[in-house]
């Protein structure tokens, strides 16, 4: 053996289990139990887990084989979920994506991809026509309903007779199987590769922090994007043996939401925090009975106090948050649902997003590296078995993402005396204003505290005076008018005078990207080119 600890260059491979055969696993300990529920549709682990071999039979009979890039392009449905094992089991990577992105915006993905396969539903035939501009070879194209042009249905590759089990391909750890596309990724993509070795701690890490004793008795309801965030919550349902319910519809209704709340029991659900507000802001929270809530989780992006506050009113003590992007797979930090309280200073400690995950490391670091003290603002920086491999085929990316083995969130924040995380936003939210660095997240909590304030989105915008200035987007809650004078005299009594936005607009709504953040350049975008300069110039 050679190296200084004497354990490098050894005769064999980090062979671990290949993701697929967690379904594996499970289809023989529960054969019978529910796994999938679909408006009156239930699949059993035993049925769910055939329809995956017949799928990846028919993959690996077309070539399709490990390190294969499949392009699975769909809204939420029990075809897309086992698409995801399919691909798994072959040891291919499973290239999800973003339903409402353009047919160019897939075209271009399927390209950096460099995809061999597609899966569609058959309503979007042109983005299956741009794929195949780019991509002019593909093995298969396989339809979820519709009838695409030149296709394979989805359902008679899933249960045609006389399968026999599929044997999963092995695997190393740090072979990849999930191209983890950013969040509203358009014209140049950044893909995350997420392996099996990394993806075997993350299931088991959010087993363990954000929904400990979790068994086959539990049900899940998935209410957001298969293709990204929820559909690693996924991954953790099947690991228990837990059954995963879709909503019938292909849009989020909250009636529907609560209503299967009731009807399955459901113990558990991701979300991201603009669902948890428009769940618990609509009437029907009240309708259902959602006892049967034990965590209600949200990620993706910071959730204002003041939205925090309401959902504990309506659910009590069910919310768990976690931070963390598609690149660490959400594991960076938790706040679980036994430090969330409706009052300040309790079992809580309001504005923070929790400690640092199981096996994850968490520094705030300045421009240079180096890491600060305790109360200090810099840039959250995290090492752990949670992070990614690194973008695939990117490699001016990976070397602004990473600085000594540390992976570079991007985020701004800092860790109090006790390890609790605070987020101060984006490093590209921040805004500087004569010469002071202004952040945007302290001033929209404040102003979400106004009763007629019901969402809030403050950008810095070009001034000729300031270099920059803040403007506050504002959506006035139901009831009642606020004005641009009684809002910035009361948001100037809470904030200093450098903080105070210097502009108000009101809006109807702000725009969201498809996961429910809210998207800041596209403000700026409007702003520019409708509302600004507002006004006159300051002088």
């Amino acid at each position: 053996m050679s190296g200084t600890n004497g354990f490098n260059n050894l005769p064999y491979t980090r062979r671990v289990m290949n993701l697929g055969d967690m379904l594996t696993q499970i289809s023989q300990r529960l054969p019978q139990h529910p796994a999938l529920i679909r408006g009156d549709k239930t699949w059993t682990w035993q049925e769910l887990n055939a329809r995956v071999d017949g799928i990846a039979h028919a993959l690996a009979a077309r070539g399709i084989g490990k390190g294969d890039r499949v392009l699975v392009h769909s809204r939420n449905c029990n075809q897309m979920f086992e698409s995801m094992f399919a691909c798994f089991k072959l040891g291919a990577i499973w290239v999800p994506t973003n339903f409402r992105l353009t047919p160019e915006d897939i075209g271009g993905l399927a390209k950096h991809a460099g995809v061999v396969a597609m899966i569609s539903q058959g309503e979007f035939c042109d983005h299956v026509a741009e794929v195949k501009k780019h991509i002019r070879e593909l093995k298969v194209i396989i339809s979820i309903g519709g009838d695409l042009e030149g296709a394979v249905c989805f359902d008679a590759l899933a249960d045609q007779p006389g399968k026999i089990p599929f044997v999963s391909a092995p695997v190393d750890y740090d072979d990849p199987l999930w191209f983890f596309y950013t969040s509203g990724t358009t014209g140049d993509p950044k893909a995350a590769v997420l392996t099996h070795g990394q993806m075997a701690f993350v299931v088991t890490n959010h087993l363990a922090d954000l929904m400990p004793g979790t068994t086959e008795n539990d049900r899940s309801l998935v209410v957001a994007p298969l293709s990204h965030g929820a559909g690693i919550h996924q991954l953790a349902q099947v690991a228990r043996g837990a059954a995963t319910i879709l909503l019938a519809g292909d849009g989020m209704d909250p009636e529907e939401v609560w209503q299967l709340v009731e009807q399955h029991k459901v113990s558990n659900m991701f979300t991201v925090p603009s669902i948890v507000k428009i769940l618990t802001e609509h009437h029907s929270v009240d309708a259902y009975d959602h006892a049967s809530l034990r965590y209600v989780i949200y990620a993706g992006a910071p959730m204002y106090r003041e939205d925090q506050k309401i959902a504990l009113a309506k659910l009590g003590p069910v919310l768990v948050q976690y931070f963390g992007l598609g690149e660490v797979t959400g594991n960076i930090t938790v706040l679980p649902a036994n430090l969330h309280s409706l009052e300040d200073g309790k079992s809580t400690i309001a504005g923070t997003c929790g400690f640092a995950r199981t096996g994850m490391q968490v520094a705030i670091m300045d421009e240079d590296g180096r890491a600060l003290a305790a109360n200090e603002t810099g840039e959250i920086c995290v090492v752990g078995p949670a992070v990614f491999a690194g973008y695939f085929n990117n490699e001016e990316a990976n070397r602004q993402a990473f600085r000594d083995g540390w992976f570079r969130t991007g985020d701004l924040g800092h860790l109090d005396d006790n390890g609790f995380l605070f987020i101060t936003g984006r490093a590209s939210d921040m805004y500087i204003s004569g010469g002071s660095n202004i952040y945007p997240r302290e001033i929209e909590e404040k102003m979400l505290a106004h009763p007629q304030v019901r969402e809030v989105a403050v950008v810095g915008m070009p001034d000729a005076k300031w270099g920059e200035v803040g403007v506050a987007i504002v959506v006035r809650a139901n009831e009642g008018f606020l004005s641009e004078a009684e809002l910035k005299g009361w948001i100037g009594k809470k904030v200093a005078g450098y903080k105070s936005p210097k502009h108000i607009v009101f809006w109807d709504e702000l725009p969201k990207s498809a996961y429910g953040k809210v998207a800041k350049k596209q403000i700026r975008d409007i702003l520019m080119k409708n509302d600004w300069p507002i006004g006159r110039a300051e002088k």
